[in-house]
């Protein structure tokens, strides 16, 4: 697993951003060539993500590019400009407004063909889909199963709301009028769930407010008490709570650790299914559970402060 509690958003169209992102502590960066960049800026901002790729030290960071989406005239441009002049530094792309299968198939198909002809492995670039709309809702599942290569589903919420009809103007906030529950719980667990069923991860989407940091980690907790991987993130400032809020405690890390020593020492030592770790019973289920969490805490770099003491 790929850690990937913090999302970076950089724009494909300035240097100096570019630059910067390099030495901030987000779990991936993607350099952006969609939504950030003027109609105009396109073609210069290929060059300037081919050379920051190329150039940049983005040592512990997954380096990924958001091309622009099918409907433009630019997408295949970004992908064959990146891949033949990057694509040795690049990890996955990410395809934006996906709406069916076929969108990401043809990602995955074009991708092949540039990897046989650069010389890369073939199937090392991986790809993220984003999820923008009610058509791309109501593919989900084909989508989830499209290519072995995919690895995401990101919730995109401005244009999802746009596509909705919601009544509101803000990205990530609960629509006015709304007071009971939460407008995008469906939203939210239909992504997770038909992530969950091809082993992929599941990001939530940025809040547009970037420097109200107490907002943003409150919407954050949302998706990640559901079980969502990550979020993506518009602002340095919003970089370290993604990081806590996307990581287990150390105290749920260290229990989730003492979970599966105690059932690995009870089911191969004394030969029982279930036991008791403390005044808890662990069985099966509790190993299941505690892989989840300590799987999250390994891949954010967690050391466990506690050790399991068989019993005497």
């Amino acid at each position: 697993m790929r850690s990937r509690r913090s999302i970076l958003a950089v724009p494909g169209s300035n240097p100096r951003f570019l630059e910067k992102a390099q030495g901030l502590p987000a779990d991936e960066i993607f350099l952006d060539l969609e939504d950030a960049v003027a109609p105009s800026a396109k073609e210069e901002a290929r060059k300037n993500v081919v050379a920051a790729l190329n150039e940049g030290d983005w040592t512990g960071k997954i380096r990924a590019v958001r091309v622009n989406d099918l409907s433009t005239q630019w997408t295949y441009r970004d992908v064959i400009d990146v891949v033949e002049g990057a694509g040795a530094h690049l990890d996955c792309l990410i395809l934006p407004k996906v709406q069916r299968a076929a969108d990401v198939q043809w990602l995955d198909r074009l991708l092949t063909q540039l990897e046989q002809a650069t010389g890369l492995a073939v199937g090392g670039i991986g790809i993220e889909a984003q999820i923008e709309d009610a058509r791309g809702m109501t593919a989900i599942d084909e989508i989830a199963a499209s290519s072995p290569r995919l690895e995401t589903l990101v919730f995109g919420p401005g244009d999802f709301m746009a596509s909705l009809n919601m009544k509101t103007l803000v990205v990530g906030e609960q629509p006015p009028g709304y007071t009971e529950g939460d407008a995008y719980h469906y939203i939210l667990m239909r992504i997770l769930m038909a992530a969950r069923a091809q082993d992929l991860q599941a990001i939530d989407g940025p809040y547009f407010n970037v420097r109200d940091v107490e907002a943003f980690t409150r919407v954050a907790r949302r998706s990640a008490a559901l079980g969502f991987d990550g979020k993506w993130v518009l602002h340095p400032s919003q970089i370290e709570a993604a990081n806590e809020v996307y990581a287990p405690a150390q105290d749920d890390y260290d229990h989730a650790e003492l979970i599966l020593d105690a059932y690995e020492y009870y089911t191969t030592v004394e030969k029982r299914g279930a036991a008791t770790l403390g005044d808890e019973m662990i069985d099966e289920a509790s190993r299941k559970m505690a892989l989840v969490i300590a799987a999250k805490g390994r891949a954010a770099g967690l050391t466990r402060t506690k050790a399991f003491e068989p019993p005497a």
